[in-house]
């Protein structure tokens, strides 16, 4: 039985699923594309019998599109298109603090290369994952569609909404490119550099988080019109979802950097290294 929580206009369940024949498609693509060439097709890109993937990777890479189909089908989604700000948020964390991550851990570094014959491509990777830049791109993509004339248009242009999280998930790969690179030639940066970016990167989106939480009025006006669910104002739900912005913010970022951190202990225990442009 469908646990449901009604108002007056609309019902909401937890157990509803949205069929988006072109999200299933790309996902199902992408998972079917990953599973090819990290097997049957390997040989096509590396010649040595040594390398692999592991089970760890695969789980992580696999992991990654089922949280990002999760965050784009199911009830979150459910609350983000027709309820709650609040709830888009938390969709916003999923594909830009969860799913990438998964993705990259997930990906040889040799299923990758083939891109790096192309000269163009290794400039611009180089310019896009200077941390500077990344960091950037990211705020201002995530900065951007938080304007409420994109973000209205978005959730009520279904196309245009495919473009806003095609532009999260490319920028997000970009932020967490400096701290798990896969690729020795667009490097990651050293552990004193991740322990400073993760740290620059967790604070920089103070100012969203500030003027999203402590606004006067509710600044989506999509949310003043949509059904209530749980008896929530406009303006609660817009202040629950900065919240929810700053807190998964914590919750992604100090594990991150406490996880840095350690390897750095680790590796300088290990060695005595103290070089601070060391990629690994």
């Amino acid at each position: 039985m469908d646990l449901v929580v009604s108002d007056s206009v609309n019902s909401f369940s937890w157990w509803i699923l949205h069929w988006h024949a072109d999200l299933y498609s790309g996902i199902f693509l992408t998972a079917g594309i990953y599973l090819i060439f990290i097997g049957p097709l390997k040989g096509r890109l590396v010649k040595s019998d040594g390398v692999y993937v592991s089970k760890c990777q695969i789980a992580s890479f696999l992991i990654g599109l089922l949280v990002m189909l999760f965050a784009l089908s199911g009830p979150i989604h459910e609350l983000a298109d027709n309820h709650l700000f609040g709830a888009h948020m938390a969709q916003h964390v999923l594909i830009t603090l969860v799913v990438p991550p998964l993705l990259l851990f997930g990906t040889p570094d040799w299923l990758l290369r083939p891109v790096l014959r192309y000269r163009a491509f290794v400039k611009i990777g180089r310019v896009l994952t200077n941390p500077v830049v990344a960091i950037i791109v990211f705020n201002a993509v995530f900065a951007g569609w938080h304007f409420p004339v994109l973000y209205e248009n978005a959730v009520k242009i279904h196309e245009l909404h495919i473009v806003e999280h095609l532009f999260f998930i490319g920028a997000s790969v970009i932020m967490w490119w400096p701290v798990m690179s896969p690729l020795p030639e667009l490097p990651r940066l050293s552990y004193p550099g991740q322990v400073l970016y993760l740290f620059v990167v967790a604070i920089s989106q103070t100012p969203l988080f500030a003027t999203i939480t402590f606004s006067n009025g509710v600044i989506y006006e999509f949310y003043k019109h949509t059904p209530r669910v749980w008896e929530i104002t406009p303006l609660v739900d817009q202040q629950i979802g900065g919240i929810i912005m700053k807190v998964a913010s914590l919750v992604i970022f100090v594990p991150a950097l406490c996880i840095v951190f350690l390897r750095w202990s680790s590796r300088e225990e290990g060695d005595g290294s103290t070089e601070f442009l060391s990629p690994h």
